[in-house]
C-alpha cells in the first residue's frame, strides 16, 4: 500500500495514460491478493464503451490471450464486479462494470477484517502472562469498530450516491 501511495505522489499533476491507468488498477488488485490481470481487465472495462467490452476487445487492448481474458472475466463475474451483457442483434458477450462493484470490493475486505478481529481475540486468549495484550486489543477493537461502522457508511452511500443517469450528464 505504501508503494502505491508513493507512486501516486511521484506522479504529481502529470496526466496519466490509458495504459498506465490499466496497469495501476492491476497493481491495486494485486495488493488485494487478486490476480493483477483481473485488475487490468477491470481497468480496461472501466475505460471502455458504456455498452461494454467484448473479450476480443479486451484481448487486443491488453495484448493478452483469449484464455486469460476468459479466466479473468469469469473471476470478476464471480466476485460480482462485472456482469455479462449482450448488445441487441449481436452474438458476442460484452462485459460491463456491475453497479455497486466498488462497495462490494470494500465489503469483501470487511470480511477479512472480521477474521482479523476474531484472530486478535484468539491471540489474547493465548497470550502468556508476560505478553503485551495492547497490540492485540487494538486490532480487535479497531476492527470491531470498522465492522460496526462501515456498513452504516455504505448504507448512507447508497442513499446519497448519484444515479447513473445523473452521472452521465456531468
Amino acid at each position: 500500500m505504501d508503494e502505491m501511495l508513493e507512486r501516486s505522489r511521484d506522479r504529481g499533476g502529470a496526466r496519466m495514460s490509458t495504459q498506465r491507468f490499466v496497469e495501476e488498477i492491476g497493481l491495486v488488485f494485486d495488493s488485494m491478493h487478486l490476480p493483477r490481470m483481473a485488475g487490468r481487465v477491470f481497468g480496461a472495462i472501466l475505460l471502455g464503451p458504456a455498452d461494454g467490452c467484448t473479450a476480443a476487445d479486451l484481448a487486443t487492448t491488453l495484448q493478452a490471450s483469449k484464455g486469460s481474458i476468459s479466466n479473468m472475466t469469469q473471476l470478476l463475474i464471480h466476485y460480482r464486479f462485472v456482469e455479462r451483457t449482450v448488445r441487441a442483434g449481436e452474438r458476442r458477450d460484452r462485459f460491463v462494470i456491475k453497479s455497486g462493484a466498488w462497495a462490494r470490493m470494500m465489503l469483501w475486505r470487511l470480511e477479512l477484517l472480521q477474521r482479523l478481529q476474531e484472530l486478535a481475540g484468539d491471540g489474547l486468549g493465548l497470550l502468556g502472562p508476560d505478553g503485551n495484550p495492547e497490540p492485540l486489543q487494538e486490532v480487535r477493537d479497531m476492527y470491531a469498530f470498522l465492522q460496526r461502522e462501515l456498513p452504516k457508511l455504505f448504507d448512507r452511500w447508497e442513499v446519497e450516491r448519484p444515479t447513473a443517469g445523473n452521472e452521465a450528464s456531468r
